[in-house]
């Protein structure tokens, strides 16, 4: 599971505008803003630290990352790569007037769809528009040679009623409906019956059904898989793939990398999901390695079934003084569980193989760029948590781009949505240090916490899976940080610092998150379903002894928390009762919560949440562009490498367009 923030030779790199910054105080993170997004640079910090062999190993596992660019886009939207490549051909080859608003309009959009690696909002899930009208579109097409794709792409992009949304959460068959391209011709029952027949109930190991496959039922009418594998669907990328994980295994720091980089090369190769497992067995076993990397069909956001997974890939390196705070937390995690308040029956009575550490990215990929999480707890598998443990990163360099782009902008967020000037030092205080604690206690803790009874299928919670286990992770994170423990290891410095974290979790969670959700529209990402399901449960049952207040002052809504102790207390009763739901696999229960709390936006809050934000002129979603890894040769042998920054967002999505293209 992944936390989304609360957004060669230099010759080579002709097309790009690059950079080098020889100073923080040199090197610029924000440098692009359109539409509701913004594009950040991240730094990566001791790069020089690294030997030549590690700088290497990051260069070929970079390399393998960018190579599956085109499985995220096929998975996305099945037109996804036909569009792109029309505006790739627009960006390149026209001849015509670049200045006009018309064409303006069209980068806009182009921007949009790099982005989102696809016509859909990368959070909202629903298809977004050209702004420049569909006529001027076709004359664009028609100018670089696409007249003949005119008829099929032009509904693509500008008809509502096609592939109106990526993942249809509340339609008739939210399969059917989906625009995703996990499914093909089937329905919502046909799809649940299909892997119905294929799961043991009593296998206490079970493989991830449908985490690499496309299903579709043919002419004949029989229902069956597509496999992602070489051979089969998205082979082309996934040979480019493993041909640089093989040169990234031959410079490997240690047997075990080499090992789960074997396994998970055979896995590409034959889409067998047990070598998948065996891949992530020996992965979370590797805690010796300063270089780490995520790589294949990970998290199932992306399917309205929550089974299926899209691709993605990090590349990142260890940040040793950093992750001492991380080591403290996983090696207390024994206590963390004895003493959470959910029932004994969910609880691991032994903790196993539990790691955390703080980690630098070098090159983002995937379901990851250029739209990033801020930190990952992996292996998925709940029998691989049980039996081995979790990996749980916090994302340094990220979360510090964030703040830097931040500092960029002349105003915040945190003086036009908090209460009082109290609030305000509180959250500069503390904030970013409890910021980052809550995302170190939800992904290495909160994820890897509890337990299924044996009898309970992993995929009971169905379409409702991924908020509900967003919700678990936060609530866990967001119970222990008013824990003395913390202050007992050390790790917050007084019993006052959780509560600029507390203030700011239900102020985003009930209201201002919904800056990133266009008027009229509901909560559908899950990462920001499970945030708005804590703080209107929170609120709603806080509301008798006005735990949570809704205030309004010169005609703006705040919303203050007025006990920060009954607040805790609430944390722990809902994380009690989620963690029951996902141990017992009460769907019912589970689709209650999300559908009370976390998908209907107050219309009234709405509108106002937009008002102000507007008039910050700031924009609610980021991203990132990459890093060039480049390799510097003396004497036809490469002797170092060396990290060039690009500029451009259009120029680095053309070299990749030119560079990493497979299907």
């Amino acid at each position: 599971m992944k936390l989304i923030t609360k957004m060669i030779t230099i010759a080579g790199l002709a097309a790009a505008s690059v950079s080098c910054a020889d100073k923080a105080s040199d090197f610029k993170y924000l440098i692009d803003e359109f539409a509701d997004l913004k594009i950040m640079r991240y730094q990566v910090p001791g790069w020089d630290e690294l030997t030549l062999q590690q700088k290497e190993y990051v260069y070929h596992l970079s390399e393998a990352a960018k190579y599956g660019r085109d499985i995220i886009w096929m998975q996305n939207c099945k037109d996804n790569l036909a569009v792109r490549k029309v505006i790739e051909n627009i960006i390149e080859n026209y001849q015509g007037d670049r200045t006009c608003e018309d064409y303006k309009k069209f980068e806009t959009y182009a921007k949009r769809v790099f982005f989102s690696n696809g016509i859909h909002h990368h959070y909202g899930e629903d298809k977004f528009f050209p702004e420049c009208s569909q006529e001027y579109f076709a004359e664009l097409m028609k100018a670089v040679g696409c007249e003949d794709q005119c008829e099929k792409l032009l509904p693509v992009m500008f008809d509502p009623n096609v592939y109106a949304s990526r993942k249809m959460m509340d339609g008739k068959d939210i399969v059917a409906e989906s625009a995703v391209n996990f499914y093909e011709g089937v329905t919502r029952a046909e799809v649940e019956a299909f892997y119905a027949k294929m799961v043991d109930p009593k296998d206490k190991t079970p493989i991830s059904y449908g985490l690499n496959s496309r299903v579709v039922k043919g002419a004949d009418g029989v229902v069956r898989e597509e496999v992602y594998k070489v051979g089969g669907l998205y082979g082309a990328a996934l040979e480019k793939i493993i041909a640089e994980l093989e040169k990234a295994a031959a410079v490997a720091e240690n047997v075990t990398q080499k090992e789960y980089t074997a396994n998970l090369i055979e896995y590409y190769k034959t889409g067998d999901l047990k070598l998948w497992d065996a891949y992530n067995v020996q992965w979370v076993k590797d805690t010796l390695g300063t270089i780490d990397f995520v790589n294949g069909f990970v998290e199932d956001y992306g399917d309205p079934l929550g089974r299926k997974a899209t691709w993605e890939s990090i590349v990142n390196y260890k940040d040793y003084v950093a992750s001492e705070r991380t080591q403290l937390i996983s090696d207390n995690a024994q206590w963390f569980e004895d003493n959470s308040p959910v029932n004994q029956l969910f609880k691991k009575p032994v903790v196993k193989g539990v790691s955390a550490k703080v980690i630098n990215v070098a090159v983002l990929a995937g379901d990851c760029y250029p739209a990033a999480p801020i930190g990952i707890n992996l292996p998925n598998a709940d029998w691989i948590r049980r039996e081995h443990g979790s990996k749980s990163v916090t994302i340094a360099n990220l979360t510090s781009a964030y703040a830097m782009a931040a500092q960029e902008s002349p105003k915040s967020m945190l003086s036009e949505f908090a209460w009082s000037e109290d609030e305000i030092a509180m959250e500069k205080k503390y904030g970013a240090l409890t910021s980052d604690l809550h995302t170190d206690l939800h992904e290495c803790l909160g994820h890897g916490s509890g337990q299924l009874l044996p009898t309970t299928s992993p995929n009971a919670l169905g379409e409702y899976s991924s908020a509900l286990e967003e919700t678990r992770a936060d609530l866990f994170g967001l119970y222990y940080l008013a824990d003395p423990k913390l202050v007992e290891l050390g790790i917050l410095p007084d019993m006052e610092a959780y509560k600029a974290q507390y203030s700011s979790y239900i102020r985003n969670g009930i209201f201002t998150q919904f800056t990133r959700v266009e008027l009229g529209k509901k909560n559908m990402e899950a990462h920001m379903q499970n945030r708005k399901l804590i703080a209107d449960w929170c609120y709603e049952k806080g509301l008798a002894n006005n735990v949570i207040e809704k205030k309004v002052r010169d005609g703006k809504t705040f919303f203050v928390v007025n006990d920060y102790e009954a607040l805790r207390g609430l944390f722990g009763e809902l994380l009690a009762e989620v963690q029951r739901i996902k141990s017992e696999g009460d769907y019912e229960a589970g689709k209650a919560l999300v559908e009370t709390y976390a998908i209907n936006i107050d219309p009234e809050l709405h509108k106002e949440v937009k008002e102000r934000y507007a008039a910050l002129e700031l924009k609610p979603y980021g991203g990132f562009l990459n890093p060039e890894i480049v390799p510097v040769e003396e004497n036809g042998a490469v002797v170092d490498y060396q990290i060039v920054y690009a500029e451009n967002f259009i120029d680095q999505m053309m070299e990749y367009g030119r560079k990493y293209a497979t299907l």
